[in-house]
């Protein structure tokens, strides 16, 4: 049968799983999705990294655990050179290491490879809009594990800046850091207060009494 051929607009997303059957079966999955595209599907994080140079993708798709690099590399190393990309993680390792690293690391999603297709579709188009997309079970354990994680001073002058209305690379430029440097503080503060972007961190923080609008 055919591919089916889809619009310009459709959002390109790359799989990356060393399993050979689990990329046939994302692809013939995402491929049946009107807005979706598959542009490619890489079996490590390495050969991931070669394609994105190559073919940036809007969204990649990938496993945590391969065995050339681990996920959580692979993630910082993608969004090194694509920072314009989001990274969804489909992974069967549900541990709180593995889901804090992933998303302090700059992942926009989290899934197990057990969720539905309705719902990996949703987080594709989701984390292509830049918004964060983590199912209830995911939510529940990543409230457990920022429970016990307290905010480092240089992330509170991250956002004391960000309610300032400061960019990344005007917080950057204030606090003599790198704007990488930035973002990973502004990307662990949204993962510590459960936020879904900056906005909803800085809110969050002041409801707390983190911070203060008068900072």
């Amino acid at each position: 049968m055919a591919r089916q051929r889809k619009g310009p607009d459709a959002i390109r997303v790359l799989i990356v799983d060393d399993h050979p059957v689990v990329r046939v079966g994302l692809r013939t999955m995402l491929d049946s999705e009107e807005k979706i595209t598959v542009t490619g599907a890489a079996e490590s994080a390495a050969e991931a990294i070669e394609e994105v140079k190559q073919q940036p993708p809007d969204v990649v798709l990938m496993d945590l655990r391969m065995p050339d690099m681990e996920g959580v590399e692979g993630i910082m190393e993608l969004r090194r050179l694509c920072p314009d990309t989001r990274i969804l993680v489909l992974t069967n390792y549900e541990a709180d290491d593995y889901i804090l690293r992933a998303l302090q690391a700059g992942a926009m999603g989290y899934l197990l490879k057990s969720t539905p297709q309705a719902e990996i579709v949703r987080a594709v188009e989701m984390v292509h809009d830049n918004q964060r997309y983590l199912p209830e079970r995911i939510k529940d354990r990543l409230a457990e594990i920022v429970s016990r994680e307290e905010l480092t001073q240089r992330e509170i002058e991250v956002l004391r800046l960000a309610a300032r209305g400061h960019t990344n690379k005007e917080i950057a430029q204030q606090l003599f850091i790198s704007d990488k440097t930035a973002r990973n503080h502004m990307a662990s503060c949204l993962v510590k207060l459960g936020a879904s972007d900056r906005t909803e961190a800085v809110t969050t923080a002041i409801k707390r009494g983190l911070i203060q609008l008068a900072d």
